[in-house]
């Protein structure tokens, strides 16, 4: 009947039973504090920015749209000993609801100031040139992610958050025409044919990647997952894998222009046919651009990339073309994507930063830089002999 009082009586009336001094004392009613993580990663970006004050001050606080926490978001760098960023968002809201946590990690992940702001331009006219068609380019691809406002993002997003978004985007997407038209494929009781060419075609998206598990993402999978392609496989979206959607374009040869012209064609019919739909936008912020999440994909969440053959880099060191590519602002990866290392001589090149540029100046980056490997790679072949 107190509430948040206690009462506490004093005096000997208070050994006899009677009616003493009563006083109502004021009981602490805050959450507990939670003990501090054990973060295994101890050079990551997680360790230097989650302190004991900042613990104890977000610890308790739950997201209005998915009721996400920090403990979920840092699950990746207490688990696991290798992280070097080590958080991921759970909605919108965690970007705001833990910004003492986030902003300096993505401050310090991408380079940028406090009150920088992030501006978008997929105007495909502004792409100066194109990759050297002497190059040995085998393929282009280039891929966003995009998400939309009200749901969660797959770290934090609902069980049923995930299927409504679903149908949404299966019934936006199958709405698509021209070009873009295809067919929606979910995981979700998958027929073996139509399973095993998608994986023919490297287009489909599988369980079992430890850090996604770790931040939440792999929830009652495949439930609610899905790929969708048009009839050339040239525009694909992937849809609730780490983002709510991936949306990519790619085809064969080094012809960046059409392969962003088509990206950019797609996003914005994407765009267009879910709002008509549901009345729901694209989830973008002024300061960090469109919402992922992963914080290192902030801005553009933008990555061009091409698989060419550099045997002259190859025989000059693995460690040498990575030190380039980082003097270009590019990223080299094996074939097999970013975790599966490297054979032979063919690389995937891409850009390296997401945040702080347009997705024009990217492309413009990753054309540039790949025609200046180009060249270097011809006198290096030269150098060993190659030819």
């Amino acid at each position: 009947m107190f509430g948040k009082y206690s009462k506490v009586v004093y005096g000997s009336a208070a050994a006899a039973g009677t009616l003493g001094l009563v006083y109502l004392v004021a009981r602490d009613t805050s959450p507990p504090v939670k003990p501090f993580p054990n973060i295994q990663s101890k050079h990551s970006l997680v360790a230097k920015h989650v302190t004991l004050d900042k613990y104890n001050k977000l610890s308790n606080i739950k997201t209005a749209t998915s009721g996400f926490t920090l403990d979920q978001a840092i699950a990746c760098a207490v688990q696991f000993d290798n992280q070097h960023c080590g958080i991921y968002a759970g909605d919108a809201d965690s970007y705001k609801d833990f910004a003492p946590v986030f902003d300096p990690i993505i401050q310090e992940y991408h380079g940028i100031s406090a009150d920088a702001t992030h501006s978008s331009d997929m105007d495909v006219s502004k792409i100066r040139g194109t990759i050297n068609p002497a190059a040995p380019v085998h393929s282009t691809r280039i891929r966003v992610g995009r998400s939309f406002n009200g749901f969660g993002l797959s770290p934090g997003i609902t069980r049923n958050q995930r299927l409504e978004l679903e149908k949404l985007l299966k019934n936006a997407l199958e709405a698509l025409d021209g070009e873009l038209s295809g067919n929606y494929y979910p995981l979700l009781g998958m027929d073996e044919k139509v399973r095993q060419q998608l994986v023919d075609d490297h287009f489909l998206f599988v369980s079992g990647d430890r850090n996604l598990i770790a931040a939440g993402m792999e929830r009652d999978w495949p439930e609610g997952r899905g790929i969708y392609h048009n009839k050339d496989k040239t525009f694909l979206v992937w849809v609730n894998e780490e983002d709510q959607t991936r949306i990519i374009s790619m085809q064969q040869g080094g012809d960046v222009r059409e392969v962003f012209s088509r990206l950019a064609q797609g996003i914005d019919a994407v765009g267009k046919s879910v709002k008509a739909a549901s009345g729901k936008d694209f989830m973008v912020d002024p300061k960090y651009g469109y919402i992922h999440s992963c914080p290192t994909n902030l801005g553009t969440g933008m990555r061009a990339s091409v698989h060419i053959d550099l045997p002259g880099w190859t025989k000059e060191g693995v460690d040498k073309l990575q030190a380039r590519c980082e003097e270009l602002n590019l990223q080299p990866r094996g074939t097999r994507g970013e975790s599966g290392g490297q054979t032979g001589i063919t690389y995937d090149i891409s850009n390296k930063h997401r945040l702080g540029y347009s997705e024009v100046e990217l492309v413009q980056c990753m054309i540039d830089g790949v025609n200046r490997l180009f060249l270097e790679d011809m006198i290096l072949q030269k150098k060993h002999n190659l030819f």
